[in-house]
């Protein structure tokens, strides 16, 4: 599937080329929240900014309502900036969200049923996945031992 284009023209607007409108950072996150894949480029230079609009649209995110993220959460993360870790870290983010996605109906379903059990659950395949993660990262290294239970 090819991402929705959006355009960010020198003015500050967003151009959704597939609808061709203007649209606001409110309807680019509807789009994201809705499946969509989106990639938004700067109109003059061609250059691939969906990163900085991404950031604009969970910072505004973050300043309205309940937070996502908490301070301490902000401040664990920002420790592992310029880090050897950096990108390992990035990469369990990245498949702990992808697992936690593909699996949003069934922790629905169960955390309706019990939610400390879902939670529970949630946790032990997290931790399998990180455990995966580093196995293979590791493993040409030495084998990993440790089994998740």
């Amino acid at each position: 599937m090819s991402p929705h284009l959006i355009k960010k023209y020198p003015n500050r607007r967003l151009y959704d080329t597939e609808s061709s409108k203007y649209v606001t950072l409110a309807e680019v996150k509807e789009l994201i929240t809705s499946g969509a894949c989106v990639k938004v480029i700067d109109s003059n230079t061609g250059e691939d900014i969906t990163r900085n609009v991404l950031l604009q649209i969970i910072m505004e995110a973050e300043s309205a309502g309940e937070p996502m993220f908490s301070s301490a959460m902000l401040q664990q993360i920002i420790r592992f900036y310029g880090g050897t870790l950096q990108g390992l870290f990035a990469k369990y983010l990245e498949e702990s969200l992808l697992f936690f996605n593909e699996r949003q109906f069934e922790f629905h379903d169960k955390l309706g049923v019990d939610p400390m059990t879902a939670m529970t659950s949630i946790a032990e395949q997290n931790m399998k996945l990180w455990s995966d993660f580093q196995a293979s990262l590791f493993g040409a290294g030495g084998k990993v031992d440790k089994e998740v239970k």
